[in-house]
């Protein structure tokens, strides 16, 4: 019987996408657009479409891009598991990229981190 590593797994599906809700437990709603050619017209065509994803850490908001892979169904809606947070949204501010940055030990990623001047001597207009 030949043994299988543990490294190789079947390559999924992985979508990006902008997160629409995230008010459900465990759950966001994402909105994925693509374009494609018309088969008859040649026309480029937008098409959207909603997946519901599952968010195990909750850590992805309203306007982030994210990107989700294919899995085992969850519940009766969800097929699809957030993978990572690509891009925060802008409203959102440093909350991502933190929360990123503590978790590989960057150290400090925010605006305090910039150049400290002595308390004292703050820069004038």
């Amino acid at each position: 019987m030949p043994q299988r590593d543990s490294t190789s797994r079947h390559v999924r599906r992985t979508l990006v996408g902008t997160v629409t809700s995230d008010r459900m437990k465990n759950t966001i709603t994402v909105l994925v657009e693509r374009t494609f050619r018309h088969p008859k017209y040649g026309k480029f065509v937008r098409e959207n479409k909603r997946y519901h994803a599952h968010d195990e850490r909750e850590e992805a908001g309203v306007g982030d891009r994210v990107e989700i892979m294919a899995t085992r169904p969850i519940s009766r809606l969800k097929r699809w598991r957030l993978v990572r947070v690509v891009e925060a949204a802008p409203e959102r501010g440093f909350e991502v990229a933190d929360a990123g940055a503590e978790a590989r030990g960057a150290g400090e990623t925010g605006p305090e981190s910039a150049a400290h001047e002595p308390a004292g001597e703050e820069a004038r207009p």
